[in-house]
């Protein structure tokens, strides 16, 4: 006798060769040996032979009508050979039974299995819902094929249109329109995202990059919701001074500003004054919300996503020729030594005489300018004051730092600003330490150093920024970080460092200004009224949300200049450039802040200058591959960088990783608006790459 049994859901035939209570042993075509168990064991059959069994047993099952099938089934279980017996109108030969056994396990949909060989015939209305689904299931497979070929012809499909950057950032990957991407993508050998291009449903690599980074952080979009803006603040006295700001051309967000006066004893009065956001907008309020959902404005070049509304930007920056309202730090200096005599905060509303661009006097105020006074320019005799002072601001800063440790500041590199219009890009080199710059920079470091020692005398937690110190290497130790507690800034060579000078683009400047508020309006009572109190564990959140926000849109900003920089090679058709050994294999071009890597470069001095033929360049991975043109014979000339301390050391490293992750040299550096904020914020870029 031969057995029809199932095994691990299949069906299979064999001879019987012993039968012992409730098992048998089955020999196998193949003279394999099973034992198999009678509840597992379907129909014993003398003939056909089991291999013959099983052929025409397909064979029937391929002929049997499922739907006559259902309708003879009936609505209670029954067995095979039941439904085999009504369905050929006679007790079945073994090639039936099993032909209808197969039939019945190959249509879910219409019969339910119940039990080895038992079935029971689905509802009528479950029947057809599943042969719709079925039916819908076939038709989105014919879709799905119909876009896969559309695709391969670099054919956007019509329904692609309103999706196609969603099916890259943020696809639903059990859609037709996904799996379509995906499949021709990896038949065509290439990514998504180029075949998308491709095809037409994003429209330049620029905005392929930019799409990415809105789907991840303005998942939202970037617009601003209707709420109402408060006007800004006018029952404020009026400051008697002649304010002006200095910023690049492209600034817009206008956060600070200065003036010089004389008093009636001789002395100069310094007011730095910030633009004051922080007298309309109260913590957890409608705009404080918004303002700590993006918790910064983000840069790139030719564009900026602010963190503030127009309007509210509109009513707080220090735009010239009206009186705006602001948080304004006075400096009382003895000229004769340029010693700080007294300091002071107030609020009030400053008269913005000028707002004065780098792009028009740079040229003019130079170091030689200076010490010979000469050129004729805006509040000149103010910008020479305090060019004297800012210099001895400067060396007390390095005295400070080196008692660190650390060693002086490297002032001899360049930055690069980006100015985009009409998709063309310009690139221009401007050497970092001018003295507007350096106007700008010692200011800053010198306001945000002295109200975070106000916001510490007065007990009241702010957010800082803190450098050495820490366990670790040197690199770990000079990691900057954020902190709620007064710390050490070393590599600036300040005893504290608070970011405040900036509440228009940055919310930790925001919350300190609340802080600082809150110091000169309650006085000792401040730790009790203000907006933070002491330990209070929003703050923590605050800080650890910006760092991530901060890190993410400095990436991108970074992607975005890398982006820009291939573009310029792109307009110039360039082919050879000169570039600048950072060290091992990576190098940066001389004429934009393009870092590249060149496996298997020789051993080259680091600084030295050489020639490079690019032989492609990539604006989707945002790569570029080059080889070696030329190396001068002459001893290495150091282009713009001294490598030759720790802060450089720092700097390569940036640049390693920069290539590696496909970014720019210029990653630490600002975009054209925010080259202000590098020198306001006067961090040191060498040591802030390190974190």
């Amino acid at each position: 006798m031969n057995l029809l049994f199932e095994e691990s859901g299949d069906f299979k035939a064999g001879s019987i060769m012993t039968q012992q209570g409730e098992s048998y042993q089955v020999e196998m075509a193949s003279g394999k040996r099973t034992k198999v168990k009678s509840k597992d064991a379907l129909l014993q059959f003398a003939s056909p032979s089991p291999q013959e069994l099983l052929q025409q047993a397909q064979a029937i099952a391929d002929e049997v009508d499922l739907d006559f099938l259902w309708e003879v089934a009936g609505e209670e279980e029954f067995g095979f050979s039941e439904l085999a017996a009504e369905y050929f109108g006679h007790a079945p030969l073994p090639p039936e039974a099993a032909g209808l056994l197969l039939r019945l396990h190959t249509a879910p949909v219409y019969f339910y299995k119940k039990g080895r060989g038992r079935y029971k015939a689905a509802p009528q209305a479950s029947l057809q819902a599943a042969l719709a689904g079925l039916e819908k299931k076939k038709l989105q497979l014919a879709a799905q094929a119909a876009y896969v070929e559309e695709l391969k012809a670099n054919k956007l499909p019509e329904a692609f249109k309103p999706i196609a950057l969603q099916l890259l950032f943020k696809p639903d990957k059990n859609g037709i329109e996904f799996k379509a991407l995906d499949a021709a993508a990896k038949e065509l050998q290439t990514t998504p995202q180029r075949l998308m291009l491709a095809a037409g449903g994003v429209a330049s690599p620029k905005e392929l990059h930019y799409t990415k980074f809105l789907y991840e952080y303005f998942p939202r979009g970037t617009g601003f919701p209707a709420i109402a803006i408060p006007p800004a603040t006018t029952d404020l006295p009026t400051a008697e001074v002649q304010a002006f700001s200095i910023d690049d051309v492209t600034t817009t967000e206008i956060d600070d500003a200065l003036s010089v006066t004389r008093t009636a004893d001789g002395k100069l009065r310094v007011g730095i004054h910030i633009a004051a956001p922080g007298l309309a907008i109260k913590r957890d309020d409608a705009i404080d919300a918004i303002a700590r959902a993006r918790m910064s404005t983000v840069y790139m070049p030719g564009e900026k996503i602010t963190m503030l509304p127009d309007d509210l930007v509109a009513a707080y920056t220090l735009d010239a020729g009206a009186a705006r309202p602001a948080l304004s730090l006075y400096a009382t200096l003895d000229p004769s030594s340029w010693e700080v005599l007294a300091t002071e905060t107030r609020a009030e509303l400053v008269p913005i005489a000028a707002n004065l661009r780098h792009n028009d006097l740079d040229e003019l105020v130079t170091e030689e300018a200076l010490a010979a006074n000469t050129g004729d320019y805006p509040h000149k005799e103010e910008i020479g004051l305090l060019w004297q002072w800012v210099q001895l601001l400067e060396q007390g800063r390095m005295a400070k730092r080196e008692s660190f440790g650390l060693r002086p500041e490297q002032n001899n590199r360049v930055d690069f600003n980006f100015y985009v219009e009409d998709d063309v890009v310009s690139i221009v080199r401007r050497k970092r330490g001018a003295p507007l710059d350096k106007i700008v920079a010692e200011l800053m470091i010198f306001a945000n150093s002295t109200w975070g020692k106000l916001m510490a005398d007065h007990g009241v937690p702010g957010i800082y920024r803190a450098q050495g110190g820490g366990a670790g290497g040197w690199a770990a130790k000079m990691q900057v970080r954020m902190v709620t507690h007064a710390a050490p800034h070393q590599g600036l060579g300040v005893d504290q460092y608070a970011w405040s000078t900036s509440p228009l683009r940055r919310y930790t400047d925001l919350v300190n200004q609340w802080q600082i508020l809150a110091c000169i309006e309650h006085g000792v009572t401040a730790p009790l009224v203000a907006p933070f109190k002491p330990r209070d564990a929003d703050l923590f959140a605050i800080v650890s949300g910006f760092d991530a926000a901060y890190s993410g849109y400095a990436d991108f900003q970074s992607t975005m200049e890398r982006y820009w920089c291939l573009r310029w090679l792109a307009q110039k058709d360039a082919r050879q450039v000169d570039a600048v050994v950072l060290k091992d294999e990576i190098l940066r071009l001389a004429e934009i802040p393009l870092v590249l890597r060149m496996p298997g470069l020789p051993t080259l001095a680091r600084g030295l200058q050489v020639r490079l033929d690019l032989l492609r360049w990539d604006e989707v991975d945002l790569t570029v591959e080059a080889r070696l043109l030329e190396v001068p014979a002459a001893a290495a000339q150091a282009l713009d960088v001294d490598l030759g301390d720790e802060d450089e050391e720092l700097l390569e490293g940036m640049a390693a990783d920069a290539a590696d992750e496909g970014e720019p040299a210029a990653a630490a550096d600002a975009p054209a608006e925010a080259v202000a904020d590098a020198a306001e914020d006067g961090e040191n870029r060498a040591a802030d790459a390190a974190q």
